[in-house]
């Protein structure tokens, strides 16, 4: 991607160049983050939604969100924001430091040929060159070949090519374990991809109400829908929970009847604990 420099630095405060008089003038502002009063020469005001936060504050987000791996566009802080904005790179430019900012875009490239079709990966760890993909049915493997090591595999388990077996077949080490398939879209899978950004998620307890770290999406677990869709089907019809395990714990059977939901209960049947 080459060498990064340093992006102009646009203007996002409140005020541009306050003299000294109007900030003894000016009233104190609130962040949202910290919840702390500051005058408006420490305030940042972001370009695409206009909230404003305290400049600490959003060095400290921004900084932690790229080291948690986010390639995608960094949103605001404001969990309530009502435009929805996310940072400009120049904005992040200007708050983190330069190798910071390099590595946000190598995630952010990395993240967009993930998303493309028509692009992938080479396996191979020491190669790790960008490899154009032919374009198919969607979840039809095609036969790819790295235009630098000369790798020819598959563009989606990214084995060795197997013309004549399915990708399930040529990879005997992701069969169904007995918490089920150890990536994919089963109920009782450990990992799974968020259904809008296909960043990988693990869970390992708690409920299924899920929010991705990365592009703040809500959804279920288990059948990876929209979390307002989902609780709408458990409002409307019986459903039962797929079966889940952590530890010696597992969860036998809830039913969500809507009878009883009527009269504002909820009825589970019992959870077991299975013998050591």
């Amino acid at each position: 991607m080459g060498s990064v420099g340093r992006l102009h630095c646009l203007t996002m405060t409140a005020a541009e160049n306050p003299t000294p008089g109007d900030l003894a003038l000016a009233p104190l502002v609130t962040c949202k983050l910290c919840l702390c009063e500051q005058s408006l020469d420490k305030m940042t005001t972001l370009q695409e939604c206009r909230c404003i936060f305290c400049t600490a504050c959003l060095k400290q987000y921004m900084q932690l969100a790229i080291r948690e791996g986010c390639g995608s566009p960094i949103t605001c802080p404001d969990m309530v924001c009502l435009n929805h904005g996310t940072l400009q790179e120049a904005e992040i430019a200007c708050l983190v430091p330069v190798d910071q900012f390099q590595l946000y875009q190598r995630l952010k490239f990395e993240r967009e040929v993930h998303l493309d079709p028509c692009r992938t990966w080479c396996p191979v760890a020491d190669c790790q060159t960008v490899c154009p993909v032919a374009t198919s049915d969607p979840g039809q493997p095609v036969l790819v070949e790295c235009p630098s090591c000369h790798l020819k595999f598959c563009s989606c388990c990214k084995d060795a090519w197997h013309a004549e077996v399915s990708c399930r077949d040529s990879q005997p080490g992701i069969l169904p374990t007995e918490h089920g398939t150890l990536f994919g879209t089963e109920a009782e899978a450990p990992i799974k991809q968020c259904p809008v950004c296909r960043v990988y998620i693990e869970r390992n307890e708690g409920c299924a109400q899920m929010m991705c770290k990365n592009c703040k999406h809500t959804f279920c677990w288990y059948c990876l829908q929209n979390l307002d869709v989902c609780l709408l089907k458990f409002r409307s019809s019986s459903i039962q929970s797929s079966a889940e395990a952590n530890g010696n714990l597992r969860v036998k059977r809830m039913t969500f009847s809507s009878d009883t939901m009527t009269e504002g209960r909820v009825g589970i049947s019992s959870a077991t604990r299975e013998p050591q």
